[in-house]
């Protein structure tokens, strides 16, 4: 009996000693049997221990040296998209985009959002797509926070989450920035500098107050206007990417600041409401200068006729087209949307993930953007 208890003390300290010496090997119950099996079991886990190992550490290796990518895009993928609302010509245009990529990739887009630029009017088609069971959504944010409590809701029942456009700050998911914040930001004030002798109150007439992407915009407008002593901001208003407030809060703008020199407007909507106003008004010409973000093919006559000498903007087409790629290239398993993390999007070719930076988590920039003046603005139509 007392031989027999110590040869099981001493079998439990053999696989104690195994335990120790092969950290990460398993060792679980085990039905009788002699030492030498006991000492067989464990080299043959060791063995297995240090090819997993082995294994692990090539595959860190590997994707710390290029992150893993690879396989086809799924067919019949259906994927959300959610832009601010369904009546703003930029919008329309970026879904389109995003149709035209899903369409080249044998899946389906299916435009849904309410009419009004708010998170409340968004939810509802996020609700909409975790019903139906899309596998991917894209969605320009009218909240950066508002919208995350329904986002996490369809990330947790797998669906991918690409926003676009405008940024939300919810975690688990990839923005397709239309270009660098910064540049766009700092670049707007640059264009109204030189059309105003860099002298003289400005204001900016923006979308929602709540936009992500506008409010990150207007930062750096803010820390650019430091290099022009002599460009002062005197207001800031919002009209909701809605023409008949955009309409109100102008003229209310132009009443409380009646020597004022410029306006940037980095809305589509606001600045072609604000083009419209002072083309009829021609007294206002060459008072009040007008800069912004515009489509080419509204802001034209405007060029045109003079009534702006020049305005930004990236192709809202292309940002879509992005946007669709990358949901389908997620939500297929192609890649997967950390720092680093590559895929192609079609006519579009390669884009890399770029890391993390301020409050923007991953991230794809569609390219620059470009101005827009006499010379160059019949030259587009979108």
């Amino acid at each position: 009996m007392i031989a027999s208890r110590r040869h099981r003390r001493g079998l439990a300290a053999a696989v104690l000693a195994s335990c120790a010496t092969f950290a990460l090997a398993a060792c679980g119950s085990s039905s009788s049997g002699s030492a030498a099996a006991t000492s067989a079991a464990a080299t043959s886990a060791a063995a297995a221990t240090s090819a997993a190992a082995a294994t692990s550490a090539a595959a860190t290796d590997s994707a710390s040296a290029a992150p893993a990518a690879g396989g086809s895009i799924k067919k019949g993928l259906t994927v959300y998209f959610i832009p601010k609302d369904t009546q703003n010509p930029y919008e329309v245009i970026a879904d389109q985009g995003g149709t035209d990529a899903l369409t080249e990739l044998g899946g389906k887009v299916v435009v849904s959002s309410g009419t009004a630029d708010t998170a409340a009017a968004q939810i509802p088609s996020i609700q909409a797509a975790i019903q139906a069971k899309a596998d991917a959504i894209v969605i320009a944010g009218n909240d950066p926070a508002a919208l995350c409590p329904s986002l996490a809701q369809a990330s947790a029942a797998g669906i991918k989450i690409v926003s676009f456009d405008s940024d939300v700050t919810c975690p688990n998911h990839l923005f397709i920035n239309q270009a660098d914040t910064e540049t766009i930001g700092r670049s707007q004030v640059d264009l109204l500098a030189k059309e105003i002798g860099s002298k003289g109150e400005i204001a900016i007439l923006s979308a929602a107050a709540t936009a992500t992407n506008q409010n990150a915009w207007i930062g750096f407008m803010k820390q650019q206007l430091s290099k022009y002593p002599d460009m002062k901001l005197v207001d800031t208003v919002y009209g909701d990417d809605d023409p008949a407030k955009s309409l109100t809060v102008l003229q209310g703008l132009l009443t409380a600041h009646p020597n004022l020199r410029g306006i940037i407007s980095p809305t589509t909507v606001g600045i072609s409401t604000a083009a419209q106003y002072l083309q009829k008004h021609p007294e206002l010409k060459g008072k009040v200068t007008l800069t912004g973000l515009g489509l080419p093919s509204q802001m034209k006559p405007y060029v045109l006729d003079g009534t702006v000498e020049a305005f930004a903007l990236w192709n809202p087409k292309d940002l879509g087209y992005l946007a669709g790629y990358a949901a389908a290239s997620l939500a297929s398993g192609v890649f997967d949307g950390s720092a680093g993390s590559k895929f192609t999007a079609g006519k579009l070719k390669d884009y890399t993930v770029l890391a993390p930076s301020g409050t923007t988590g991953p991230s794809i920039v569609l390219g620059p953007p470009t101005t827009f003046d006499k010379t160059n603005v019949s030259d587009f139509n979108f």
